[in-house]
């Protein structure tokens, strides 16, 4: 297995880039990530968070996790007075 050598956003391709000691690379699209999973600009907000403020659970949120599922349970909207 691949030990991972950096992660990070690059703003110029919009794109969360991998960087593995074996040479190989991933590049995730984050705008196509955005329009296939976030219903609406408060879940895009948080999947623009951690492209910003941390691309690794960001990538792994996409790679290996549920980024719908996710999403729903982190935007819950609850209007006051409910």
């Amino acid at each position: 297995m691949s030990k991972l050598i950096s992660c990070q956003f690059n703003i110029d391709t919009a794109c969360v880039e991998l960087v593995f000691d074996d040479g190989s690379r991933i590049s995730i699209d984050c705008t196509a990530v955005e329009n296939e999973v976030a219903d609406n600009r408060f879940q895009r907000s948080e999947l623009d968070y951690l492209i910003y403020n941390d691309p690794l659970v960001y990538a792994d949120l996409v790679l290996n996790g549920d980024p719908e599922a996710y999403l729903k349970v982190v935007t819950e909207y609850n209007p006051l007075g409910s």
